[in-house]
């Protein structure tokens, strides 16, 4: 594998939320699911020796990167798609994902994950959706700002080998309602660089 750069190096706009997600995660949460983890830099991030992190995709390629750039003692990865692996209900203490959402039936998706969270687990999401005109100009015109400044600084763009969608599928609008309606008392936030986040505590039995 030709040698790649260590993930601090690295940056694009999906990385740049990275912190969001870690930031949700409770610090005594021992089993995280990453959903659409790609190649495993989410999952990296949030290891610690007494978590255990599992991430899942359907892509074989960046699973296999995952593991290739883990290492024998890193999270544990799984090549397959999360609405029909059998993970055990209430497995996970934390479930995260970014820029997987709209690759997915987001009912189907939102619903598998709360069946597969603990409760009092968190769910936290960092997803992409498709803006409505005019409604989301303003921000959509400062994404585009704050993109231009991060290349022209220098930042080097980091290109993933996962499938792409584009455009997404679903507004904002729709992913924000979708949730509400599943996800009761979410947080759901619009954010720069054409993306959104969710962040949801499952009540307790």
């Amino acid at each position: 594998m030709t040698q790649l750069p260590p993930d601090t190096d690295r940056w694009n706009t999906n990385i740049h939320y990275h912190d969001v997600l870690v930031e949700a995660v409770a610090p005594h949460a021992g089993r995280i699911l990453d959903v659409g983890c790609g190649e495993g830099m989410l999952c990296r991030r949030l290891r610690r020796d007494d978590r255990a992190i599992v991430g899942i995709d359907t892509h074989a390629e960046s699973i296999a990167l995952a593991r290739a750039q883990s290492g024998a003692d890193g999270p544990h990865y799984v090549c397959a798609d999360v609405l029909t692996h059998p993970f055990e209900p209430a497995s996970f203490d934390a479930i995260v994902s970014v820029a997987t959402l709209h690759h997915l039936d987001p009912d189907a998706a939102l619903t598998t994950m709360t069946r597969l969270l603990k409760p009092g687990g968190t769910l936290a999401i960092v997803g992409l959706a498709r803006p409505r005109w005019p409604h989301d100009l303003p921000v959509e015109a400062l994404a585009v700002l704050a993109f231009t400044y991060h290349r022209l600084a220098g930042h080097h763009h980091w290109e993933h080998p996962s499938p792409i969608v584009w455009p997404p599928p679903h507004t904002y609008a729709e992913i924000r309602d979708t949730a509400r309606a599943l996800l009761p008392g979410v947080r759901y936030r619009r954010h720069l660089y054409w993306r959104y986040s969710l962040r949801w505590r499952k009540p307790a039995a």
